[in-house]
């Protein structure tokens, strides 16, 4: 089946017993027993639950898997991948990462003995110095990155990752499967907050692992079980529902990111845009060859620093003020004091996280009203 398709059919389809067309919610924490360790498949929803079950394997289908798992969180899925990585070892990570992966880094597990290198996530070079320097368990990639949209080369970095020993997990939230599939790039695990796009509509906390490797599956899962950072069967209900919506949403997304970034290109009170869609865009080549489209999310500089940011988001009408993104309503955000404010200034200027950087997560509203919103913000600055 092709990709819509199966949107909208993978992990459903009528329930056997009553011929429900969506999948049921099944809201029990525990599941009879017909005697001790006699059961029908489930046993207590933190180690597995039929809605949830539906969820993970629609996850495993769209990223061209073999396992899903579902967690409470975006940073929960990571905070578990990150159990499986014993003390003492390395990470390298490309440097420009959302603000909770890296608080999540460098203010936690840095604590018990995990080392992080990062290098500059657009240059195939950085990361063959960084894997020489020693031995390395995981490459750990946004591509494209939160904020700053820089991509990263998957077949060429997880060929490099795995001449050395090393796996490769990509967060693949912006993109989302529609747009690309980083297994199929050589990737060996993909991250999601399934809270954004795969969700779309804002009303939920979830996060997600798919894996090709059946054995790593089974580790991840037997860490999800004792771990317990699991979802609950609404939020698993609601991602179902949202994933069935995911290849017309990103259309919609994708037509308004194109839409905004070219305007604001043509501005000169913009300092700088970041859409891997524009020509311009520095690895616009490397878009068009690993993903199928750039989605909704631009950021973009403006030459007044912070004022003229703070001008720029107190003039939007359509654009929501607000962390998060990948719903259907537009939303705007200040990264170096909303989702960027864990990391130092000074760190987070050197990266290209200035106090002039604006980040829009355009929706699926009409493109004309959030270009004529944009130009009302641009106006005010």
């Amino acid at each position: 089946m092709r990709l819509d398709t199966r949107l909208v059919h993978s992990g459903s389809g009528p329930d056997p017993l009553t011929g429900a067309v969506n999948t049921p919610l099944y809201l029990s924490s525990t599941f009879e027993q017909s005697a001790p360790n006699e059961n029908k498949g489930y046993v207590y929803s933190r180690t597995s639950n039929p809605t949830r079950t539906s969820l993970e394997a629609a996850l495993a289908d769209l990223e061209t898997g073999r396992r899903g798992l579902a967690y409470s969180s975006g940073l929960g899925a990571l905070a578990t991948l990150l159990e499986d990585i014993p003390s003492n070892h390395r990470i390298v990570a490309g440097d420009d990462l959302y603000g909770g992966t890296w608080r999540l880094f460098e203010h936690h597990r840095r604590q018990f003995g995990l080392s992080i290198t990062y290098v500059d996530p657009t240059s195939v070079d950085a990361f063959t110095a960084a894997l020489e320097e020693g031995p390395t368990a995981v490459v750990y990639l946004e591509t494209p990155t939160n904020p700053l949209m820089k991509l990263t080369d998957l077949p060429a970095v997880t060929a490099l990752a795995h001449r050395h020993g090393a796996r490769v997990v990509v967060d693949n939230t912006f993109a989302t499967p529609v747009f690309q599939r980083p297994l199929e790039l050589g990737a060996d695990l993909v991250l999601h907050s399934t809270t954004k796009y795969l969700g779309g509509h804002s009303d939920l906390i979830g996060g997600a692992l798919v894996t090709s490797d059946p054995e790593w599956g089974e580790r991840l899962a037997w860490l999800q079980n004792a771990v317990g950072a699991v979802p609950s069967p609404v939020d698993c209900f609601l991602v179902l529902r949202g994933i069935r919506t995911l290849g017309v949403r990103m259309r919609a997304h994708d037509r308004n990111g194109h839409a905004v970034a070219a305007l604001l290109e043509k501005d000169r009170r913009v300092a700088s845009v970041h859409y891997p869609g524009l020509a311009s865009h520095p690895q616009a080549e490397l878009a068009r060859r690993q993903m199928s489209g750039s989605g909704g999310m631009v950021s973009f500089e403006l030459k007044g620093g912070e004022p003229a940011a703070r001008r720029f988001l107190k003039a939007l009408k359509i654009f929501t003020l607000a962390e998060s993104l990948g719903g259907v309503e537009s939303l705007a955000e200040h990264p170096a004091t909303m989702t960027h404010a864990s990391v130092p200034a000074a760190e987070r200027a050197a990266r290209g996280v200035r106090d002039g950087l604006v980040r829009l997560s355009c929706g699926i509203e009409d493109s004309r009203d959030l270009v004529s919103d944009v130009t009302r913000g641009l106006r005010a600055v």
